[in-house]
């Protein structure tokens, strides 16, 4: 590993592909060092897990209902024993929403995306045509050191 990463190469093929896979040290740190180069060219990074995120269109772009655990506490009225719906905004448009004035975009970085499928894979490398200022990095497991691949490869493989 170089003693100092400049993370340009990182950028440039983020910026290229739209959507990348990255593989990481499994001692961590590293993809720190590479989120403080994306955010120092202009990016905003939203750090999200892969777990428990249901589905990935609705959750990301759409406006979605989230049902609480009810704790053993039932409702007699009309919404039966299932509990309240509370209605949450779509994180990824949110957040482009109130992106500051000269930022360059949204760099959304999952973590744990080797659960995904290969569906969800699919719809997180069309994001960046849905969605302009959006880009997405998702971790999909450990290397000995920092690589990445277009996740439109990842996603063909799988």
């Amino acid at each position: 590993m170089e003693l100092i990463i400049t993370g340009q190469k990182f950028i440039r093929e983020l910026e290229q592909a739209g959507a990348l896979g990255v593989y990481v040290p499994l001692e961590g740190g590293t993809e720190g060092r590479y989120q403080r180069r994306v955010k120092g060219a202009g990016y905003k990074v939203l750090n999200l897990t892969a777990r428990g995120l249901g589905d990935l269109s609705s959750y990301l772009l759409d406006v979605h209902g989230i049902r609480p655990a009810h704790l053993g506490k039932k409702n007699l009225q009309r919404e039966g024993a299932v509990g309240y719906r509370y209605y949450a905004p779509p994180i990824v448009t949110y957040e482009v929403q109130n992106l500051p004035p000269k930022s360059k975009g949204l760099v959304l970085w999952l973590m744990e995306g080797n659960i995904l499928s290969s569906n969800e894979l699919q719809f997180l490398t069309s994001l960046p045509t849905l969605e302009p200022k959006v880009k997405v990095v998702i971790e999909m497991g450990g290397d000995r050191e920092f690589s990445w691949k277009p996740l439109s490869a990842i996603a063909a493989i799988s």
